[in-house]
């Protein structure tokens, strides 16, 4: 059986979202045939505490990917950014992913410290608490997307292939036919 990779995105949450840029990212990866093979979507996860982390922890235990990508949306971030870590009370928990190697092959994208303090954060932070109690080979890492737009489009799009390309080829997930 060959490695396989999880990316989830988000649903909207505020009456003036139309779309959310974690799932348009996918809709343009989708639409573009940017997706290696062995890439499974759990898509428009509801921004709700306790549901988003059932969800995706459901989908790892029938899955068991080897790594699990979940992305969301910052609506005032310009860049794509790499959380290093999910933060609860005062336990923080970090990604086994080497961000700053990766971040040094990207053209666009840095690196954060900081997942915030909703249902992203709380998402990635129950996501490696459950790898790490469990001592689940999978490794997780949650990707911010800037709202997306003509200006920043490609960008955007050529650094999230390229953190793909990364890990398949960490993991030797086979490319897309």
């Amino acid at each position: 059986m060959h490695p396989t990779l999880l990316l989830t995105s988000f649903d909207i949450w505020e009456p003036h979202h139309i779309t959310n840029a974690s799932d348009d990212l996918l809709d343009e990866l989708i639409f573009r045939n940017l997706l290696p093979a062995n890439t499974h979507l759990l898509r428009k996860i509801p921004v709700d505490f306790h549901q988003a982390p059932r969800l995706v922890i459901h989908t790892i235990q029938t899955l068991q990917p080897d790594v699990v990508i979940c992305c969301g949306m910052a609506e005032k971030r310009s860049r794509l950014t790499l959380e290093t870590r999910g933060h609860w009370q005062e336990t923080h928990l970090h990604t086994r992913l080497d961000l700053p190697q990766i971040v040094q092959k990207l053209v666009f994208s840095e690196i954060s410290h900081d997942a915030g303090k909703f249902v992203c954060n709380y998402l990635y932070f129950s996501i490696l608490k459950y790898l790490q109690e469990r001592s689940f080979p999978s490794h997780c890492l949650f990707v911010h997307v800037p709202l997306l737009h003509e200006g920043n489009l490609h960008l955007v799009l050529h650094d999230f292939v390229k953190v793909l390309d990364l890990v398949r080829e960490q993991f030797a997930i086979p490319q897309s036919a």
